[in-house]
């Protein structure tokens, strides 16, 4: 087990908006969280992330590390940085008072860029790509970060249908052919996005947590 989540309730300013839930992270999980707009998805995040505290329940870690791409970059246009750049951004927390990246740290930079079919990418700059482009280059600087668990919120938001179905092969790539564990908020509820072998179904009535195939089979 990864992660264990206790009857967790979360919220701000004591008022929860996550009630009571539990669920747990297993090794090479890929678990989609649903629910409409206000249910808490956000908020479940920046309780996992740490930068809210429980009202009531906990969180339990099995890891040290977890890469996060949240649901929105934006990007200045005369951002000069290089795809390569921002990639290795993502070892920013493991670097400490060093000065510079370290051999391994760019080896491992590269080899996740040839995983995810964007090596080609490495010296162009960033703010110059297409958004499909740019969601796999903040996936691989979350990947950076962490050789567990990633969380995804709402990575598909700005994609086109067809950058939306590449970027969810490769997640499933990463998953079953990497062993990288995914946690992914997602606002879309057709069955093609349910690519994930759980769902945590967030509701204002309460929530589910289980198998896909459960769930779709008790929503059809």
């Amino acid at each position: 087990m990864l992660v264990e989540v206790e009857h967790l309730s979360l919220g701000y300013e004591r008022q929860a908006v996550l009630h009571d839930i539990s669920f747990q992270i297993e090794e090479n999980d890929f678990i989609i969280v649903l629910g409409s707009n206000g249910v808490g998805k956000s908020t479940l995040v920046k309780g996992m992330l740490g930068l809210i505290k429980p009202i009531e329940g906990k969180i339990t870690y099995h890891i040290d590390n977890i890469g996060y791409m949240p649901q929105e970059t934006r990007v200045d246009p005369n951002f000069p940085a290089s795809v390569l750049e921002v990639i290795m951004s993502g070892f920013i927390n493991k670097v400490g008072i060093r000065p510079f990246y370290n051999k391994n740290e760019k080896k491992k930079a590269l080899e996740i860029m040839e995983i995810l079919k964007i090596t080609d990418l490495k010296k162009k700059i960033f703010s110059k790509l297409s958004g499909g482009q740019r969601q796999k280059v903040l996936l691989a600087r979350s990947l950076c970060a962490t050789e567990n668990l990633l969380i995804l919120d709402e990575p598909s938001n700005n994609l086109d249908q067809k950058s939306k179905s590449e970027f969810y092969t490769t997640l499933k790539h990463l998953n079953e052919g990497h062993n990288i564990t995914i946690l992914m908020i997602t606002h879309d509820i057709d069955n093609d996005s349910l690519i994930g072998n759980k769902v945590l179904a967030l509701s204002q009535d309460g929530y589910y947590f289980g198998k896909t195939d459960d769930y779709l089979e008790a929503n059809l």
